[in-house]
């Protein structure tokens, strides 16, 4: 009778351990991602499940879906120009992420103030977004892209 409850504990032990393994999303060619928009992770926090991007279009808000964590200068590529869930490609880290983009192509000011909203307890340790040089030349996204 032991013998029966130990390797029923040890076969469902190793189920366990077997079903709880995953496998990260990791892309090889990437032709197709480094052919999309580009932009550069200003704000990340671990209180918060949204982070910020810069793109030449301006700044970007997106609420990460999957958990895999992305860190303040991250390069990423993908569509940041629309609303919608997708995927994004973490160059940095070499990982595809799932996210939705909430807000696009806002000001450093705009960005800001949503990103206060979207994370209200990030005010409390005095969190800004990363200002870079080039954000007060933003350019303006062309018509054809936003309607993709």
């Amino acid at each position: 009778m032991k013998k029966i409850f130990t390797y029923a504990f040890v076969t469902a032990l190793a189920a366990v351990l077997i079903a709880s393994c995953t496998k990260e999303k990791v892309y090889d060619d990437n032709s197709y991602w480094l052919s999309q928009e580009q932009g550069r992770v200003v704000y990340s926090s671990n209180s918060c499940g949204y982070y910020v991007v810069e793109t030449n279009y301006g700044y970007t808000i997106i609420r990460n879906l999957d958990g895999l964590r992305v860190y303040e200068e991250d390069l990423m590529y993908g569509n940041f120009g629309a609303y919608g869930n997708r995927n994004f490609y973490n160059y940095t880290a070499n990982i595809i992420t799932n996210g939705t983009v909430v807000e696009y192509d806002l000001s450093y000011i705009q960005a800001q103030d949503a990103i206060d909203y979207y994370c209200p307890y990030g005010k409390a340790n005095g969190s800004k977004i990363k200002e870079s040089s080039t954000s007060q030349s933003k350019m303006s996204r062309p018509a054809t892209l936003m309607n993709k």
